[in-house]
């Protein structure tokens, strides 16, 4: 096997959506005749999913632009900006804890209606098929910044050029790649599931919702075409495009930059300034370090929104055998100078909560 420069050739595995700690993708796999039949997106991309990938990045990347001289000029209503917060949060922890955390790593397990809930949310967030999405990163972790990685920034080797074309490779470009990940050999379990594959195929269904549903609700607010097309603008194509930027910058800039306290087989590091954006996902050194760990941002005053659903999740009784972060697994994959810091830390902040 050849190895592109830049990159490890070990494979990296962690303990993803199975419980017995074995990954899914070293399991035993049915026969094909036995298999259901594949879910939305094989693993061939066609030049009409080329292009029409092509447009869903160029139309709201556009939109986002023009955002900032039309808020500038004009301005932005309560009404668009309400919608834009609210679809993108619901999409983002529709990536984050369904997407991510639930059907990728098993992080926690869900009953159907809150299964089937975050599927849809997270087919929301309009980032593809839910089986096409799980999968990749599912080998994303295999080979984590390695040869068989899809979207290591680290791709073409460690030059300044070399890092810029693997930025932009990890950030959008590998979407572009024909050759799609194995969805039977890397998400076995999600093509077995009805309801997940009934979603996934339905993903175009949930994207015309997800870029309808603003202008709908904007123009019967406002009961003008004005404020449908406001709303659209603003709660459709700018959110859209802002999802998926900070999505994608997980993959590349969380990979190239970012403090890495704890111990990880690859290059991910914690980018704070991305954290409520991402819901949490940027706290991107832990979660290597842990993959099925439901809380990335683990340390005092890292924000982990989707941590905090999961744990609402669990209250309520929807949510059940949550992986929480226990302290000596943690203390266990600091890294030494940080694990010396951090119980110093700790020390001065109990002497001063004694002396208060």
């Amino acid at each position: 096997m050849t190895t592109s420069p830049g990159l490890m050739s070990t494979e990296q595995t962690d303990e993803t959506a199975n419980p017995a700690g074995t990954p899914v993708w070293n399991l035993p796999q049915p026969e094909d005749e036995a298999t259901p039949s594949a879910t939305l997106g094989g693993e061939q991309r066609r030049s009409v999913e080329q292009i029409t990938l092509l447009a869903f990045i160029v139309i709201p990347f556009l939109a986002l632009v023009a955002a900032v001289p039309l808020a500038w000029g004009w301005g932005v209503s309560w009404l668009d900006l309400s919608l834009m917060v609210a679809f993108y949060f619901i999409g983002c922890h529709g990536i984050t804890v369904g997407f991510h955390r639930l059907f990728t790593h098993g992080s926690f397990k869900a009953n159907r209606p809150l299964k089937i809930a975050l599927a849809i949310a997270g087919s929301l967030a309009v980032e593809g098929p839910l089986v096409r999405w799980v999968a990749d990163h599912r080998k994303h972790h295999k080979h984590s910044d390695a040869e068989g990685d899809p979207h290591s920034p680290w791709r073409y080797g460690e030059t300044v050029p070399a890092l810029i074309k693997g930025l932009w490779w990890a950030h959008m470009g590998w979407m572009f790649d024909r050759e799609q990940t194995p969805q039977q050999k890397y998400a076995p379990d999600l093509v077995k599931d009805k309801d997940i594959r009934a979603i996934s195929r339905q993903f175009v269904l949930w994207t015309v919702v997800s870029l309808a549903l603003p202008g709908v609700i904007g123009g019967l607010a406002t009961w003008s075409w004005q404020g449908a097309l406001s709303a659209f603008f603003w709660g459709s194509l700018v959110r859209v495009a802002l999802l998926h930027h900070v999505t994608w910058s997980i993959n590349s800039i969380c990979h190239a930059v970012g403090k890495r306290p704890f111990k990880s087989r690859d290059r991910s590091g914690n980018v704070w300034w991305l954290a409520v954006l991402s819901c949490g996902e940027s706290w991107h050194n832990l979660h290597h370090a842990d993959p099925t760990c439901a809380r990335h941002g683990v340390d005092r005053g890292q924000i982990d929104s989707s941590a905090r659903l999961i744990r609402w999740f669990e209250q309520a009784g929807w949510a059940h055998d949550v992986r929480w972060p226990k302290q000596s697994r943690i203390d266990a994959k600091r890294v030494p100078h940080e694990a010396r810091r951090t119980s110093k830390r700790n020390a001065e902040e109990s002497v001063t909560a004694d002396t208060a």
